[in-house]
């Protein structure tokens, strides 16, 4: 038998043992591949330790790879995930730190990525594609806590101020005040009821007053009804002739503008005529105080002007002038 060959046997198929189980620890041919993502928180992520699961919907789909602070703002921390690859991260995929129980190991949830959305792409200057994160619940729960105990620290300084040493004796004194106005009413119910009574009765008594008014009103409403009536018809006659006197005067003054446009030119001229009758007349008048006679027998030859008479002389007899 050759132990030579059965050892170089034994040896050959050990060292092909040791490789399949390190091959089938690495995952072999069930090995996933994964891709590399980026988020930062803006909280303490304080139980999340490397290798906490990455969840989306509550699946594992990876591990956290790595965590440090951001150079830029430490008040950021940086988390790399290793996702396997094909889980759907999408431009509106979140990341949020989640606890596990009441054990406090923290993981990180991943929600969102409608149907409808891209994938997700890294962006310059990062290498990895960069998913956003929202705040966690323990986180809000502090900052709601925050602004409670914050608005009731307001408040207890508002309540000091109105309980001051100042405030509580004016307190004190208005109490005392109210105590005595108490006892005073009490004291004085019986006129305090006698006095509503008889306002009782006034307001009775105004009542039945109201309405004698305006049973007795009812009358005289009617008659100045009838009177308004008169007056309103008075009015509508006087506006009738108001109108009609309108139109006369419309009229009148047609007719005048007729006669001053037809008859007052020959009036005029009339009037111009009988102007120089008159001066005839009164030259008539002139002369017949001069010479009477003239009206009967006419007035005689023009005497002779000066020089006239000696240029007569001066002609031959045949001559006549």
């Amino acid at each position: 038998m050759n132990f030579a060959l059965v050892g170089g046997f034994v040896l050959v198929l050990g060292a092909l043992l040791i490789a399949g189980l390190l091959w089938l620890a690495s995952g072999g041919a069930w090995q996933t591949r994964q891709d590399i993502y980026l988020s930062i928180m803006e909280e303490s992520v304080a139980g999340l330790n490397l290798n906490a699961p990455v969840k989306y919907m509550g699946v594992d789909v990876g591990k956290v790879q790595a965590i440090g602070l951001d150079a830029a703002n430490p008040k950021r921390v940086r988390l790399l995930f290793a996702i396997d690859r094909g889980t759907p991260i999408r431009v509106d995929t979140v990341a949020v730190l989640k606890t596990q129980g009441l054990t406090g190991i923290a993981y990180v949830e991943l929600d969102g990525g409608a149907a409808s959305s891209a994938p997700l792409q890294a962006v310059a200057p990062e290498r990895y594609p960069l998913i956003r994160s929202k705040p966690s619940l323990s986180a809000r729960l502090e900052n709601v806590l925050t602004t409670v105990l914050t608005k009731l620290d307001s408040t207890s300084s508002s309540l000091n101020a109105l309980l001051s040493p100042q405030n509580q004796k004016a307190f004190s004194s208005t109490l005392a005040d109210i105590a005595l106005l108490t006892h005073t009413l009490a004291e004085r119910r019986s006129t305090i009821d006698a006095g509503l009574n008889s306002a009782a009765k006034t307001f009775d008594n105004s009542a039945e007053l109201t309405g004698q008014l305006k049973r007795q009103a009812g009358p005289l409403l009617a008659r100045i009804d009838s009177a308004a009536l008169a007056v309103e018809r008075m009015g509508l006659e006087t506006a009738q002739a108001s109108s009609s006197a309108g139109r006369t005067v419309v009229d009148v003054g047609g007719d005048i503008k007729r006669f001053s446009a037809v008859a007052l030119p020959e009036l005029q001229q009339l009037m111009g005529e009988m102007a120089v009758l008159a001066a005839s007349l009164r030259r008539l008048s002139e002369q017949a105080e001069r010479n009477p006679g003239a009206l009967i027998l006419g007035q005689g030859a023009v005497p002779d002007g000066p020089g006239e008479a000696l240029e007569a002389t001066r002609k031959p007899r045949g001559e006549r002038p």
